[in-house]
Formats: structure tokens, sequence, C-alpha cells
């Protein structure tokens, strides 16, 4: 009996792994349950303590963007409804003030990156018609737009002749790089709404942001998406490593700009950038999916160890596109959730999933990029089960308001502080409490100041200080008329008004409007946070882009012979894929 029982407590690692049949609807919702369950226990945000859309450390605020977009794929592909209402209040917790996802307590961890993230996931939201919030509330595609919106408005012609910068606020570390993932949020955030919308100006960006991207080699000859690079060099100076989220982001844009204009153009660029991204997929058959620039060397930081979530998740999605892509993308996808899905043995329930798919073990590795990785590979498993992405004219009902984000446009500073106008109540309060403040230290000072020894009375010791007495009155009087004034001078003033009354500058008033923007930025103070900030976290800066602690920022195939200017020449096509860069 007891060796019976040894042999049930050895084998129990084995025997809690997932075994998952891909061509199996129950076996796949019942497993992503589990998977998702796992990962919600990392989240408290709809706890009494916790924030709304917001992970506690070490997890930073665009992750929980990008895992609300799981749980809206989640619902899309199971029917399971229980995590709705925890998704919507976390989408619309941190739209911000101005209802365009940037919120105040995130001005020291937000990106063009992060920003699109969540941007990304309203922009599922619309397309999956996940239930719409409330019609006091900003919508859905709305939200999509208004962040689309500010980050055009960041476009930046002064450094390499274009690009978003990876940095919002001047003061980031990371504000003199140009990111890939900046870049391809934005691109297919604006291929999505051109899609879903019918608007040609979405293209149009879209269209802007492919030929930037190929004519600065952030896209190279051989359908590469590196990872970078600095505005000082003017963008030449490659930081070479592949992300797998980066290559997916731009096959998900470019899916949609090719059932958009059904173009042979963007079929090709399509099909070439898939072509580019089979050096993610490794093992024996080259199938299972793979962070190569890290997990074979065990750097996966946090944020790398949730890219393969969001590959799976895009893989699946252009196949409703580009339906020629199934039969190229679904072997790949099915392959990694069964090897994802044998490796989940990890933690105290004994399946707790890890980050390295291509080997039967688990790895010892957990947290919520792993466990959304799986559950995404997983969900994608049933696809083709699956509804389309609507678009506003075959099904879709996310409102939109194409002007939305104005106040944040163009904005690389947070907003002042929307203090409420001073009322006649308000400085008649405080000039009160202002003689009251004056009245106890005149009497305190007097106090402190009669001898106790003296054989003088206090009436006649106070009648020897009438001088400070009427220095005293005199001091009183100075301070009431000096408040007067700045009563009088108050209704003059103008500027940045409180929510209500908030003037939106035009372009011929910017540099003015500029600054007034930094006179009020000195009233605000400290920042805001909730959680931990990048700069701060387990007491290191926030490093470039999503390069591992110690991998060098320049490569040694820096581009030469460059002038100072870029000059963009977009291509419409390219040659078919020629190596891989392993």
């Amino acid at each position: 009996m007891w060796f019976a029982r040894l042999l049930l407590v050895l084998a129990g690692p084995l025997a809690a792994a997932y075994d998952l049949d891909p061509d199996s609807s129950s076996s796949v919702i019942s497993i992503a349950k589990q998977m998702t369950e796992d990962m919600m226990a990392f989240y408290n945000g709809d706890k009494p303590g916790g924030v709304p859309g917001l992970l506690p450390p070490p997890y930073y605020w665009w992750e929980t963007g990008a895992m609300m977009g799981s749980l809206i794929d989640y619902w899309l592909y199971t029917g399971d409804n229980q995590y709705n209402k925890l998704v919507e209040q976390a989408l619309l917790f941190q739209v911000g003030d101005h209802d365009d996802y940037m919120p105040r307590n995130q001005t020291l961890t937000e990106g063009n990156d992060d920003q699109g993230f969540w941007g990304l996931a309203v922009m599922t939201a619309a397309e999956s018609r996940f239930p719409d919030p409330p019609s006091d509330k900003p919508q859905w595609l709305a939200l999509a737009q208004a962040v689309f919106n500010t980050q055009a408005a960041r476009w930046d012609t002064q450094n390499c002749n274009g690009g978003l910068r990876w940095q919002i606020f001047k003061w980031n570390q990371g504000y003199d790089y140009k990111n890939s993932i900046s870049q391809a949020c934005f691109f297919a955030l604006g291929a999505r709404l051109a899609l879903y919308t019918g608007n040609s100006s979405y293209a149009e960006w879209a269209d802007r942001t492919w030929d930037w991207m190929t004519g600065v080699g952030f896209i190279d000859q051989y359908w590469r998406v590196i990872d970078g690079a600095h505005i000082g060099h003017n963008c030449t100076d490659h930081v070479p490593y592949q992300f797998s989220y980066n290559a997916g982001g731009f096959i998900l844009g470019a899916a949609a700009m090719y059932n958009h204009t059904e173009s042979p153009v963007w079929k090709e660029r399509l099909d070439n950038l898939i072509k580019g991204s089979e050096v993610f997929f490794t093992g024996p058959q080259k199938n299972i999916m793979t962070e190569v620039a890290c997990e074979s060397v065990d750097r996966c930081d946090l944020n790398q160890q949730s890219f393969k979530a969001y590959v799976s998740r895009w893989f699946a999605v252009i196949t409703k596109w580009a339906p020629h892509t199934y039969d190229v993308v679904m072997p790949l996808l099915r392959a990694s959730a069964v090897a994802a899905a044998k490796q989940c043995s990890g933690g105290d329930n004994k399946r707790m999933c890890g980050l390295k798919w291509y080997q039967d073990k688990y790895d010892g590795s957990s947290g919520v990029g792993q466990q959304m990785a799986a559950m995404e590979v997983t969900l994608a498993c049933m696809v083709k089960d699956t509804p389309a992405p609507v678009r506003h004219d075959n099904g879709g009902t996310s409102l939109g308001s194409p002007g939305s984000g104005g106040l944040d446009i163009g904005r690389d500073e947070p907003a002042p502080p929307n203090y409420k106008p001073i009322s006649a109540g308000d400085r008649g309060g405080a000039a009160i409490l202002t003689v009251l403040v004056l009245g106890s230290l005149v009497a305190g000072i007097g106090w402190v100041l009669l001898d106790e020894t003296s054989d003088e009375g206090a009436l006649q010791q106070l009648k020897g200080l009438k001088n400070f007495a009427f220095a005293a009155a005199a001091a009183m009087a100075a301070a009431v008329v000096a408040l007067v004034a700045a009563a009088k001078a108050g209704r003059q003033t103008h500027g940045f008004r409180g929510k209500s009354g908030l003037r939106v500058a035009n372009e011929d008033e910017s540099s003015s409007s500029l600054a007034v923007l930094e006179k009020n930025q000195a009233l605000e103070g400290a920042t805001v946070r909730i959680g931990r900030v990048r700069s701060e976290s387990m007491g290191a800066q926030r490093r470039l882009s999503n390069m591992p602690i110690g991998w060098p920022r320049q490569n040694n195939y820096t581009r030469s012979g460059l002038t100072e200017e870029l000059t963009i020449e977009p291509r419409t096509s390219g040659s078919g894929f020629e190596g891989h860069g392993r």
C-alpha cells in the first residue's frame, strides 16, 4: 500500500499535465478554463484594496491591458461570461481624464506601446461585439479611436523622418528610442480601424507606418522585424534582436489591410512576414513557438514571458481576414498548443504553465505571461468555429467618436491638475482663516514674551509691548490687503481651468498653450502612483525596449553612408524570404 502511494506522489506532476486534444472543443474549453483561472489568481483589481486594471507589482500597467484582451478572447471562444464585468470595470477604470488611456497614475511608466496595447484590447472588444458599456460611459470603438488620434499626433518627422518614439513623456528613459512594437501597435490599430469603420484616413496612416518601417530598415530585406534604434544616430544604430510580438503586430495589421484593400501588394507583404516569422518556431519539427531571443539562454524578462500570447492571438485572427493563411499558421498553433499543455504541471496545484514549450517537462517558471500564452494558444485551436471580427456595416454595435482624444493630442507632458475654480466663498474663508491664524500667532508670541519673574502684572507688561502690538497689527492689516488684492487679481487670470472649462488650443495657439501648460506643471506636485513604476521596479531602471540586461545597445552591422535625412522609399512588394535571423 505504501509503495502504491509513493508511486502516486512521484507521478503526480506528470499526471497533472494537460492532455490537450486540439480537435475536441470540450477538451480545449476545459483546459483553457483552468489556465484562465490560474492566470486570474495573479489579479486582485476586482477585490477590496485592489485597483481595477492593475496587476500587482512587479507587473506593469500595459500587461493588464493585454490580459483584458485575452479575457475578451476567452469569452469569444468559450461563451463563458464570468469575467465580463471584471473586464469592463478594468477597461473603463484606466481610461484617464480624457478617455484615451493616458491615466495620471501611469506618467512614469506609460509609453506609446503601453497605450497601444490598451487600444488594441478595446479594438478587440468592438470587433468581437463584447457587451457595450453603459451609454454614459466611453464606448469601445471611441476609446480605440482616441488612442489612435493621440498617437498620430506624436508622429515625429523631426527625428529619423518619422515614426513614434518609444516613450510619450520626455523624462522617461527611452524617449530617444524608436522601437518596432510602438509602430506595430499603431499600424495594427490603424489598419483595424480602417477595416471596421471604412475610413480611408486610418489606412493612409497604416501605409505611412509601413513605408517608414521598411525605409528605415526596421523591416529588412529578409522580412525580419528588428527591435529599434536611437534618434541620436538617425535610427541607423539598429538593435538587431527579434522578438515575436514585433513580427506578430505587423502580421496582424497586414492581414487587416489585405482584407480592407484586397490588394495583392498587401497579400504578398503578409505572406512574406509569415515566412519570416518561422524563426520563432523551434523543436524537432520546427513547429513549437519559442521566444528565440531569450528562452534558450534563460533571459526572458517579465515582459518577454508574455509575448507568445499575442502572437498566438494574432495568428488565429488573421485566418479570418486572410483565409489562405489558415493552412500555414494552424499547424504551428496546434502543435504549440499541445506542447504548451504538456508542460503545465507546476505550482502547488500541479497545473501551472511554464515558458519553454519545446520541452515536455515544466521549466520551473510561472506567471501571468506564461498562463496567458498557454491559454491563448490553446483557444486558437478553436478559431475555425469562432465568429469573424465584425465591422460597422455587418453587425458591429460599438459607437465611435472620430475626434476623441483631442485634449491629449500632441501632449508630451502630463496634463495639469483639474482644480475647480476658486469661488468667492473660498476666498472669504481663506481670509478669515488667515486672520485667525495670524491673531493666534500674535497672541502666542505676546504670551511668550511675558516675564513670569517680573513684579509687573501681565497688563502692565503688555502695555510695555505696545510697539510690538502696533507692528503686529500692521502686519495683519498688510496680510488682509494682500489677500484682497490677490482675490481681485484671481478674477482676471485665465488659462487651464477645471474639467468643465478646459480650453483646447488650436494650432495657432499651440505655443501659448504650451507655455501655460509648463507654468501650471509646477502646481501639480508629485504624480500619484498606484503600484510599482518601471523606473523603480526591482531597483533597476527601465531598460531599453525589451532586451535583457547586458545585451548591447548597438550591433556590429550598423548601416553606414546614410545622409542626415533618411529618404523613405515606399516599396509595394518585396523579394521572397531568403533567410532567417537565428
